[in-house]
């Protein structure tokens, strides 16, 4: 692939030219400018359907026959657009959600593997008060 360079308009239309009177020979054309192949391609093939005009560099601006928007269509799009930040804005919550009750679970994990949990049985063997002793009480 040819690496990019500044060009004029100007240069632009005498390419075309050129291409055009040697019988639209794209690839003679690109390596004489040192252009590639498909941009002489475009280049003339908008030539022929717009004119000088075609070759006009509008990156950025409007279309000459496209009307501005109209009040409605404007917030039309500005609801659209806040629709999805709203997506984008609950997703990142239910993500942060799972993280937090993922981070909580691996604490309890590690807090129950650190402390030796013993079984209820073994518990209630330990008790201070054995049961016999109030079983033995009279009322």
């Amino acid at each position: 692939m040819k690496q990019g360079r500044e060009m004029a308009q100007e240069e632009h239309i005498q390419i075309v030219k050129d291409c055009i009177a040697s019988g639209k020979n794209y690839g003679e054309m690109a390596l004489k400018y040192q252009v590639s192949y498909q941009q002489v391609q475009n280049w003339t093939l908008r030539f022929e359907q717009m004119g000088a005009a075609g070759l006009e560099d509008r990156r950025g601006r409007r279309k000459k026959h496209q009307a501005p928007l109209t009040e409605l269509k404007k917030s039309q799009i500005e609801i659209e657009q806040l629709k999805h930040k709203l997506y984008l804005l609950e997703m990142e919550n239910g993500l942060l959600k799972k993280l937090d009750e993922i981070e909580r679970r691996e604490a309890w994990k590690k807090r129950d593997s650190a402390v030796h949990i013993r079984p209820f049985r073994s518990t209630m063997k330990s008790m201070a008060f054995p049961l016999r002793q109030f079983a033995s009480c009279s009322m």
